[in-house]
Order: structure tokens, then sequence, then C-alpha cells
């Protein structure tokens, strides 16, 4: 693709821009999770590693250097299998008590799913060797 590069870039804004929004309501306790705000759980704070993951897959689709595209893969993979994690943990039921799920974590699976495939998708020029 033509454009997978800066697709890519701006995906992996948008997903730190998602760690702040909504990503689960818990009606029991009356609280809206968000990436960054897990105030009154034990979930800790996933986002800061989506941010650090994302920021630094921004930097590697910027780079046209074939050693970054192959990089990239690998770091988006990972973002792409925590954000499975964070929705499984986000959308449990423990003990009856279940979590409603906002549109924070649903983006955040489709830009974490997007971001990989434009990964997988480099436009990138390779040069042959003479003989």
């Amino acid at each position: 693709m033509k454009y997978s590069q800066q697709i890519g870039a701006v995906l992996a804004l948008l997903i730190i821009v998602n760690c702040f929004f909504p990503w689960s309501y818990i009606p029991s306790l009356d609280i809206t999770i968000t990436g960054m705000n897990t105030t009154g759980t034990h979930f800790g704070k996933p986002g800061i590693l989506h941010i650090a993951f994302s920021c630094l897959a921004f930097i590697l689709f910027l780079i046209p250097r074939i050693w970054s595209k192959r990089t990239n893969i690998f770091i988006c993979a990972i973002n792409l299998a925590w954000g499975l994690k964070n929705f499984m943990l986000y959308s449990m039921c423990p003990a009856g008590d279940c979590q409603e799920k906002r549109f924070g974590i649903y983006l955040l699976l489709l830009f974490c799913f997007i971001m990989i495939v434009m990964a997988l998708l480099p436009k990138i020029a390779i040069k042959e060797k003479s003989q």
C-alpha cells in the first residue's frame, strides 16, 4: 500500500489518545475505567505499555529502512497481544459482577489490528545487487 506507513503512524497516535477514553464501567463500584485511570481496581495502568509501544511504532513507521519495518511488525504484534489481554481483562465477570464495555476498548482493538496490518504492508524499495 502506498500510504500504509502514514496510516500506521496516525493509528499509533490514535492508540495513545484512546488510552484516555473510557474502556469499561463497573456498576457495583460506580467507576469508569480508562487505560490510564483504574482507581478502585487492581488492574494497574495498562495504557502505559500501549503508549510505549505506540511511540516506538510511530518512530519505526517513519524510518524508511528495512530493519525498522521488520522490527515494527514485532512491536505491533506485541501491542495487539496486549490489547487482546486488556479486552479480556476489561470484559470479564469476576464473581458475577460483569463490567460494561465502553467504546474505548473496541477502538483499541480496532486500532491495534489495523496498525499491524499497516506494518505488514510497507512500501519500501529494495535495491537488487548487480552482478
